[in-house]
């Protein structure tokens, strides 16, 4: 919605040469010309430049000109109903040129858990829908961008209703023919990771693996990581999250740690040695529970990363092994993983 029908006219020039969600981001004092970048699904951002008095759109540079000679996957907007009638907003992304009929779905869970999935261009999901798999994003209960409502849905749901969301999301692909139910990742960072562990957890029955990014497994452990002057933010995470680090009941209750004999889909884990928020020990120790019940787990710890990686040596090297570990539980297509020079992987 535009206020001043001057720079709504501006918008619906420049939208007219530059496809996709107009953003400007610079403008010189007198304000007559404009720098605007072009944001899309299906390709990296673009940006232009425009004049407002020539009305002259002229396009400067794309973030990423290679992809351009490619087709790649747009995201489908979707409003998911929940269980309890709650609306999510959440993104359906299909492989180009295949009908989007029983696929193998990754479920791509987004972390925070105060964030949210967007209608952007996003180099993730054009590499699994690449691969052949739909790709559902889901934006849960207590997710932001959505009003403070929808956001105080989410209060002490994390890893609760958070996770019925998701599950809710996975059966709405089901039943309209798009996910084969046999063939259903999880897959996420960070909060995204806690949720995928969660996830092959709580429903077994739904997920034949995931994948975990430095996701914790244990939220007290996780809460008491957090640096000391993050103290005001804490009252934030306690009321919205949950009390874990008081309430042991509660954590033994969230925490995928304390119910590892429920999970039965093999696990690929990327963990940054060097983590200040999900530490190292937060992770050994779920892969040391998970092997002590002899479950299927690959470790992959980087020791010069942290929460992420960050060198694109490793990132290649991690997406790499990804690759392979979801052909082989899901049936996409993949390429043999190559060592990376560079990278410092170590399988543990």
């Amino acid at each position: 919605m535009f206020l001043d029908p001057k720079v709504q006219a501006d918008f619906e020039t420049i939208g007219r040469e530059a496809c996709g969600f107009l953003y400007l981001i610079s403008r010189d004092r007198a304000d007559r010309k404009w720098i605007v970048a072009a944001f899309r699904s299906d390709a990296p951002v673009s940006y232009y430049a425009f004049d407002r008095d020539t009305r002259k759109v002229t396009l400067l540079y794309s973030a990423n000109p290679a992809l351009l000679h490619f087709v790649l996957a747009p995201k489908k907007p979707v409003i998911i109903r929940a269980r309890d009638g709650l609306e999510l907003v959440s993104y359906l992304t299909t492989p180009p040129g295949v009908e989007a009929k029983n696929l193998p779905l990754v479920l791509s869970i987004h972390g925070g858990p105060w964030y949210r999935d967007e209608d952007g261009y996003e180099p993730e999901v054009q590499f699994l829908a690449n691969r052949g798999y739909a790709v559902l994003q889901v934006n849960y209960r207590g997710s932001t961008g959505f009003g403070l409502n929808f956001l105080n849905t989410g209060n002490s749901q994390w890893g609760r209703g958070t996770q019925e969301d998701l599950f809710d999301a996975v059966q709405w692909a089901i039943e309209n023919g798009t996910a084969d139910p046999k063939r259903i990742a999880a897959m996420g960072w960070s909060g995204g990771g806690f949720a995928t562990l969660r996830a092959l957890e709580m429903r077994p029955d739904l997920f034949v693996c995931g994948v975990d990014g430095v996701g914790p497994a244990d939220l007290a452990t996780l809460f008491r990581s957090f640096p000391n002057y993050w103290s005001n933010i804490m009252t934030r995470w306690r009321r919205r999250a949950g009390d874990f680090d008081h309430d042991d009941v509660l954590n033994r209750s969230v925490s995928p740690l304390y119910h590892v004999d429920d999970i039965r889909a093999p696990l690929l884990i990327g963990q940054g040695q060097n983590d200040p928020r999900v530490t190292i020990a937060n992770v050994d120790s779920m892969v040391a529970a998970l092997r002590k019940e002899k479950r299927d787990v690959i470790y992959i710890v980087y020791p010069d990363e942290g929460h992420g990686f960050a060198r694109p040596e490793n990132n290649l090297d991690f997406y790499g092994r990804v690759d392979e570990f979801l052909a082989k539980h899901l049936g996409g297509r993949s390429e043999p993983w190559e060592k990376i020079a560079g990278a410092t992987a170590e399988v543990r």
